[in-house]
């Protein structure tokens, strides 16, 4: 369906890079959109496919805003995206993921219906090339609770950015993403909206697919922990911070270098690397149980933990969860 020629409700902002076999779908998922009235802005960040992208998009462009900047990461195309912006109302899609036909009409009521809401967020099935397809997003990044300043901080509540309708005013006054950081944009921005005291809302429905590509589920556990200690760590620098959000985030990023270490004692155990895999485990803190019957177990018989590990880290596939 052919979005409004008028001026917008919605901008919906599309960052390409590389995105060439992927950018086809996600623009299809927004045409079909029972809300209509939005504008589709897609910024190619540098893309070394830019001839196969513009191909891939060719039938949608005299339908949407095309913009080409040199490659200056996510956070900076998204800003590009918002600078050209329209409309009140900002959506992100990335390149590789889906909206449900209804995903705007429903975002777009609740900041209607809840004028004090700057950001309102909602839950996606994660499919591709991940060990989690067809299991919720917030199944392994829960939403629990207000979604408030600690609640962010402790990640007990995980904005997906793909699900994600905000005002445009908010956004801006937050100072957009920060170019600085080449991943984690997202949660730093949440964190600053947070801060500045932007009402933020989840809605439990599932509203997207998030497509997943990546070749291991522990890599990319390791990748989103040091995103995840990268932006508090900066955040934390750079804005004072009431006391029990201080502690807050000193507690969670304890808990997360604790993680990243057992997380990399995996990789070595893979590896064959046993006294490595020891030394990041018995830098962990603090020790659950069964994290130290491991380390006693790679002290004694490694090649058998080794093994017993390689057979329980593929678990079988969930039951696909279902679009609302």
């Amino acid at each position: 369906m052919t979005p409004h020629r008028s001026t917008p409700a919605v901008s919906v902002i599309i960052p390409a890079y590389k995105a060439a076999v992927d950018v086809p779908e996600a623009l299809d998922s927004v045409f079909a959109q029972t809300f209509t009235h939005f504008e589709i802005i897609l910024v190619n960040d540098g893309s070394p496919d830019t001839l196969e992208l513009e191909v891939a998009i060719a039938r949608h462009r005299s339908h949407i805003r095309y913009i080409v900047q040199p490659n200056r990461g996510a956070g900076a195309a998204r800003n590009a995206g918002i600078r050209a912006a329209s409309g009140r109302y900002l959506a992100f899609l990335d390149a590789d993921d889906l909206w449900a036909p209804d995903f705007l009409s429903r975002q777009t009521s609740y900041l209607e219906m809840h004028e004090q809401c700057a950001l309102v967020y909602a839950d996606a099935v994660i499919s591709g090339e991940s060990p989690l397809a067809g299991r919720r997003f917030t199944q392994n990044a829960p939403s629990e609770g207000p979604v408030d300043l600690r609640s962010v901080i402790e990640q007990r509540c995980n904005v997906l950015m793909s699900t994600v309708v905000a005002r445009r005013q908010a956004v801006v006054a937050a100072g957009l993403f920060d170019e600085a950081l080449r991943r984690g944009q997202d949660f730093d921005l949440w964190l600053r909206l947070a801060l500045d005291g932007h009402e933020m809302a989840y809605q439990r429905d599932v509203l997207a697919f998030r497509r997943v590509r990546f070749s291991g589920l522990s890599g990319d556990t390791l990748s989103q922990l040091e995103r995840a200690i990268d932006v508090l760590e900066r955040f934390g620098e750079r804005h004072p911070l009431p006391y029990d959000a201080r502690t807050a985030l000193r507690c969670r990023l304890v808990r997360l270098l604790s993680e990243r270490e057992l997380e990399r004692a995996k990789l070595r155990l893979l590896e064959g690397n046993f006294a490595a895999a020891r030394y990041h485990i018995e830098a962990s803190q603090p020790k659950a149980l069964r994290t130290r019957l491991a380390l006693l177990g790679l002290r004694v018989t490694p090649q058998l933990v080794r093994r017993v590990y390689v057979a329980l880290r593929h678990p079988m596939p969930p039951r696909p969860a279902t679009v609302a």
